[in-house]
């Protein structure tokens, strides 16, 4: 992979070498418009303040930097009243539930919530409160959207959520989810362990967090499952984050290694291993990432295959960081997470019907 100073940056940061860097001749311009375009640009200004150089940038570079401070001061600001608020809803018809990725970051005050940027509030409940959820969030003035029959059978039947939820007023988008897996790809995800293990918010029974362990398995899961990498390097840069705050600082390698075996998730747990480590020298120990790899379910690629296509994918979409085959890397990832989610007799109609739709010009999950 070619050098990408925003990459060059975060492996900088977590090296402890950022006070290395000379101030005023460093290309912060560059950095800028990088770490702008992999929604970073918070997470960036939040290492040199932590690093104290952020003083020392030039006047005009400081500024997007401190602007980006307080963007995600407000965006974790208006994401804490939005879990409240939703407590408030849920625990009213005595559901529980369990925050999910950014807000969980958010409310947890953990590594990843530095500088995070989200614009949807991601929420997981048991499978026999769904509907209840549904309802009682509609009633509330959580609307769903307004899609054809087709794509209500696709989220309600085939994912592991249900059609988005938008806030009348404020225009939130709330994913209601039942487990973290689509149940057609695993049908016998035990989604009920990772409740087992949750954190309880303290003062708000009801409202939990996954344990620090299922948090980066599930951060990994939602990466290398989805397909959709226009913000992958953020979401790489939330797992090296976890990583070292969870793992490495409590020496639980074998924990997690045993954890991914008992949820099945071996595989999504070593790309994560794997990429992170290659792509920003998170310091997973090598008998670990080939414990790793040996106890993974093999996957339909060569692993030559996959590295060129993922260390292309989590490369920035900035004109700076043009590589040669991204789109293509990418849209091969993009068909491959279908074919994870969904089995052939399901995907093949579904793929084909997309493809007639964006050909109409239409839109389609």
């Amino acid at each position: 992979m070619k050098p990408v100073l925003l990459i060059e940056f975060l492996r900088s940061r977590g090296a402890g070498e950022l006070t290395k860097i000379d101030t005023q001749s460093y290309p912060w311009e560059l950095l800028i418009r990088q770490s702008r375009r992999a929604n970073l640009i918070s997470r960036v200004a939040l290492f040199l303040r932590e690093a104290g150089i952020l003083d020392d940038i030039p006047t005009q570079p400081r500024q997007h930097y401190v602007n980006a401070l307080c963007i995600a001061k407000a965006n974790a600001r208006a994401i804490n009243w939005e879990v409240r608020d939703l407590y408030q809803i849920l625990r009213g018809q005595n559901i529980d539930f369990i925050l999910l990725k950014g807000s969980a970051y958010i409310w947890s005050e953990n590594s990843a919530a530095r500088g995070r940027l989200f614009s949807d509030v991601d929420i997981m409940v048991r499978k026999p409160s769904l509907e209840d959820a549904e309802r009682v969030l509609v009633h509330s003035g959580w609307m769903g959207s307004t899609l054809n029959s087709y794509d209500q059978r696709y989220y309600r039947q085939w994912m592991h959520e249900i059609p988005p939820l938008q806030h009348l007023k404020r225009q939130t988008t709330l994913d209601l989810h039942h487990s973290i897996i689509p149940p057609v790809s695993y049908p016998d995800f035990p989604a009920e362990k990772l409740w087992q293990l949750a954190i309880p918010a303290e003062d708000m029974p009801g409202l939990f967090v996954l344990s620090h362990i299922d948090m980066v398995l599930h951060s990994a899961t939602h990466l290398f499952h989805e397909g959709e990498f226009d913000q992958g390097l953020r979401d790489l840069s939330d797992l090296d984050l976890m990583i070292r705050e969870y793992i490495l600082d409590s020496v639980l390698w074998e924990e997690l290694l045993a954890r991914a075996v008992e949820l099945g998730l071996e595989l999504p747990l070593y790309y994560a291993l794997n990429y992170t480590q290659k792509i920003l020298d998170t310091p997973v120990p090598e008998q670990i990432l080939q414990k790793a790899a040996q106890q993974r379910s093999r996957s339909h690629l060569p692993d030559r295959l996959l590295d060129s296509l993922f260390l292309v994918a989590f490369v920035p979409d900035h004109e700076t960081c043009r590589v040669r085959g991204r789109r293509v890397a990418r849209f091969l990832l993009f068909i491959r997470s279908h074919w994870i989610k969904m089995p052939w007799y399901l995907l093949f109609p579904h793929l084909i019907r997309k493809g007639w739709l964006r050909l109409q010009g239409e839109n389609s999950h």
